[in-house]
């Protein structure tokens, strides 16, 4: 029994880096992208390779099982353990070097896939394996799975692609490995590991030859393959995809490939996903660098979630497609390779590289964006049979016999997978929340797994064994390659602490479900009405996250600007959807809504909404805060900031009366009212817009929605919207009194306030002309919060319908501005990025000079920015992109429509800013 206060104590006195052992910790990690949970014991983030070698002695000295933790993506159980975690993704994630001429990259097991594609890249090289999630998956996570992707048919699976590899055992061993020509030099503890492995292929050469699937994607079992002499005795090869169950990745040297510059994309169109199947073979003769298929109930799924509608449109007819990349060093190269694959079939080339990347992004996240079962009433399709391989020539006629086997047992799915590879990808509708569905679940497991290798396949082809595979590798490799696998495991970790119940002597498919026989949704009574396609409740709600952690991306999209800012998974919309399901579950967050964990989790949110958009499954953060933030407070105080920032829509009126006092006293106020002191507070201006508003034009009535931002504070550029909308030819009016649609109460969670300032709103909104709404977060307040807080009002559904941003109006309309100068820096607020987008902005100024850099969050999100205990996150978050984007165009005028986007632009990099109505005012002179 370990002595968890002991071994806590000793690895704080022990490493420099990060251990966590808090109850948060703990239940941000009891989860990855399985049907898996398993609560740990803690968690290490070290920071340096020593942290690694001083936790293993530690955890040695304690008899604590450890898991080494990629991204958190593995979908086999292999990502959650009841031991000692070890995240290296937040410290020890740097690309060391690449050697263009050797072909290969040093890394550290923290490097995401993408930050060494991307390295590779400037050197006209790639890695090839680039998984689904190669945006947040770590080289060591790869490592330990023996991770793939679409790219892998140019240069094999992860272990091909491995050249050597630093390891730590867990009895402190140290050292490189990889092809080994002989023992002659090697002593000590590594000499015995060696010495073992030697012996396993020597007294099991024959039937690992005999026994191993002879297809590309044989990812399951031990890699003894490797240790045969004419696969050069490589140990470090021999060790990748053994999921963390032998030894630590320190250090990992790989190899890379050319990366072809110009790329092109076939998609082909078939009567189903069977047709497709057969057309491989004959397809894989063109050379494509990526095959893969795709079926109609993926497709089918968006359609009915009205997601990517524009991106399906530009698949050619059919219920099955194949998407086949082809590579060269020129585009008329990769163009003549893709019009041999296109003869004979139907199908479509597109060469936009714009188009490409979102039929990619279909492929990539269609299967989690369908991951939930609308209306909520049937099982969600989920993993649970989701890899298996087989020869790619014989991959449709596999396809029938495993539909017959799915349709026998009454189950849904959805096919899909690298069919280029003979990998089958499948999610389907399992029924893991009571006893029947899980048990009719094994028979189903037990079938599709004989199937599998009666078609001379593998049980997985990418996702590696872990818990959900482990069970039944005796029937793909029989009783003598088990006991080999055995000793394998044995020679490395004798003591059987790494990663143990996972691939070899693993605990049961059916063990440590994360829904289980006993499982309910739970039924809460929320303030925010969350109803949607997959079923209504704020538990429904959170059962939209399915691990994939698309949030954890490191660039690319407004998801998740915390967590770009400290790597922290707890500061994911992951690890906060885990922290809020876990206090629902309230074995390990017990303290429920006056949690302190999930509480700071929820603090650290910046509301930016990103995840509405960016996450596949939709999950949105920014209302869960809000929704949990009111329940915490109903038994807390309040802190300062929420009474100086979250109500000043009550007190900005007031303050506007005596705009130069107010000023003053906001100066001399901020210690007071919790605002960070190296932030200026935005000044009242002398004039309210309203006190100065006068109509002075007929036309379409149209009102603008003087908000407290650009009413106190910016009144110049509502008197520039009036310029324009009067421009237009309407005939503007103001509210017939000032109200606020109450943004800043969500981020304090004052629900309760919120609906008061929205039940005014609607009083004094309620007529039938459109209304213009200027600051993005008030918009997104009319389109998003009032029908949560008003369900079935249908003022609010009409107020709602017909509010409108200032470029959605005027492009309704056509409106054509004038010439616009010089270059042009269009940063985008989140919400709106969320939430509408930039179609309408674009299409009003796309003439001019336009720069539209993808610039993420700018970090102030509000509140968020201005309070202490965020200032340096707030930096960081600017840093990432937005400053950076923002020096690269130093002459351009910028225009963002968001006050705080404005306040944080002005007040880090000195330039100022315009809303949109400023720049097209400008332009009618």
């Amino acid at each position: 029994m370990v002595d968890i206060r002991r071994l806590e104590h000793a690895l704080r006195a022990a490493i420099a880096g990060e251990v966590c052992f808090d109850d948060g910790a703990r239940a941000v990690y009891a989860s990855d992208a399985s049907n898996y949970r398993q609560v740990p014991i803690g968690a290490v983030l070290p920071r340096h390779v020593e942290d690694l070698v001083a936790t293993l002695a530690v955890c040695r000295e304690h008899g604590a099982s450890v898991l080494a933790r990629g991204g958190g993506t593995a979908q086999c159980g292999q990502g959650v353990n009841v031991g000692v975690v070890i995240d290296c993704s937040k410290y020890l994630h740097r690309v060391l070097a690449v050697d263009a001429r050797a072909r290969t990259a040093r890394v550290e097991p923290g490097a995401v896939c993408d930050a060494l594609r991307d390295a590779a890249e400037r050197e006209g090289l790639t890695f090839a394996p680039d998984p689904a999630t190669h945006s947040r998956c770590t080289l060591g996570g790869m490592i330990g799975n023996n991770s793939c992707g679409p790219h892998s048919l140019m240069a094999g699976k992860t272990v091909e692609n491995t050249e050597r590899l630093e390891v730590l055992t867990y009895d402190g061993a140290r050292f490189w490995c990889g092809e080994t020509k002989s023992l002659d030099g090697i002593a000590g503890r590594q000499l015995e590991i060696y010495s073992k492995l030697k012996s396993i292929a020597d007294r099991y050469g024959e039937l690992i030859r005999s026994r191993f699937p002879k297809i590309k994607r044989r990812v399951s079992g031990y890699n003894l393959d490797q240790l045969l002499p004419e696969n050069g005795f490589n140990v470090a090869r021999a060790l990748v995809g053994s999921e963390g169950t032998c030894a630590l990745t320190l250090e990992a040297e790989v190899s890379l490939v050319a990366s072809p510059p110009e790329r092109v994309l076939v998609v082909l169109g078939f009567p189903d996903i069977f047709a497709a199947g057969d057309a491989v073979p004959r397809l894989l003769a063109a050379g494509p660098i990526a095959c893969e298929g795709l079926d109609h109930n993926i497709i089918g799924g968006l359609r009915e979630r009205r997601l990517a509608r524009d991106d399906i449109a530009l698949l050619p007819p059919g219920n099955g497609w194949l998407m086949l990349e082809f590579g060269g060093a020129t585009r008329e190269e990769a163009r003549s390779r893709a019009q041999v694959a296109l003869a004979g079939f139907s199908g479509v080339l597109i060469e936009d590289r714009a188009r490409i990347a979102r039929l990619w992004s279909i492929r990539e996240t269609g299967a989690s964006a369908t991951a939930l079962a609308l209306g909520g009433r049937d099982p969600d399709p989920i993993v649970g049979w989701e890899d298996a391989a087989v020869d790619p020539l014989r991959i449709g006629d596999y396809l029938r016999k495993f539909h017959s086997l799915v349709g026998r047992f009454g189950y849904r799915t959805s096919i899909y997978g690298h069919f280029g590879d003979g990998c089958v990808h499948a999610r389907m509708d399992f029924d893991l929340k009571s006893r029947a569905g899980i048990a009719r679940w094994r028979t189903f497991l037990e079938e599709a797994a004989a199937l599998v290798v009666q078609y001379g396949g593998s049980l997985s082809g990418e996702h590696g064994d872990g818990q959900a595979r482990a069970e039944f590798l005796p029937v793909m490799f029989g009783p003598e390659l088990m006991q080999a696998f055995r000793e394998f495991k044995a020679a490395w970790d004798p003591a059987g602490r790494m990663n143990p119940g996972k691939l070899i002597d693993a605990r049961r498919v059916d063990q440590d479900l994360r829904w289980g026989a006993d499982y309910k949704t739970v039924r809460i009574e929320s303030t925010l009405a969350f109803r949607s396609e997959i079923g209504d409740g704020f538990g429904r709600e959170l059962e939209r996250c399915v691990g994939m952690g698309k949030c954890r991306a490191e660039r690319g999209g407004t998801m998740c600007p915390s967590y770009r800012a400290t790597r922290e998974e707890r500061y994911s919309t992951r690890g906060r959807a885990r922290l809020l399901n876990e206090m629902l579950r309230g074995e390990v967050i017990t303290d429920g809504w006056s949690s302190e964990a999930v509480k700071d989790a929820l603090e650290w949110c910046l509301a930016c909404k990103g995840c509405a958009s960016d996450c596949p499954t939709h999950t949105d953060m920014a209302a869960y805060k809000a929704e949990f933030l009111s329940r915490y407070y109903e038994t807390h105080l309040r802190p300062r900031e929420a009474h100086a920032m979250g109500r000043i829509g009550e007190w900005a009126p007031y303050a506007s009366l005596f705009p130069g006092f107010a000023n003053l006293l906001s100066t001399w106020g901020r210690r007071f009212a919790g605002i960070a002191p190296e932030r200026s507070l935005p000044k009242f201006a002398p004039r309210t817009f309203r006190s100065g508003f006068s109509s002075r034009k007929m036309g379409e009535r149209v009102v603008l929605f003087d908000d407290t931002f650009n009413n106190h504070f910016r009144p110049q550029t509502a008197a520039a919207a009036q310029r324009v909308l009067e421009s237009a030819g309407c005939a503007v009016e103001l509210p017939a009194a000032h109200v606020c649609c109450g943004r800043p109460y969500y981020d304090f969670g004052m629900l309760a306030q919120a609906r008061r300032s929205l039940e005014r709103v609607l009083q004094v909104l309620d007529f039938d002309a459109p209304l213009v709404v200027l600051e993005p977060g008030c918009l997104s307040v009319f389109r998003k919060e009032l029908p949560q807080l008003f369900p079935g009002d249908p003022r609010a559904q009409r107020l709602s319908a017909r509010t409108r941003s200032l470029a959605e109006f005027l492009h309704e309309r056509d409106f054509a501005p004038g010439r616009i100068d010089g270059e042009v820096l269009l940063h985008g607020h989140c919400h709106q990025k969320a939430l509408w987008g930039s179609k309408a902005d674009l299409a009003l100024i796309g003439g001019c000079d336009l720069k539209t850099p993808d610039t993420g969050c700018c970090g102030m999100a509000g509140s968020f920015g201005y309070r202490p205990r965020f200032y340096d996150a707030s930096l960081r978050i600017a840093g990432l992109e937005l400053l950076p984007a923002l020096e690269r165009s130093p002459g351009a005028r910028v225009v963002a429509d968001g006050f705080s986007c404005r306040e944080q632009i002005e007040g880090l990099s000195g330039r100022p800013t315009l809303h949109l109505a400023e720049l097209l005012s400008a332009s009618l002179r």
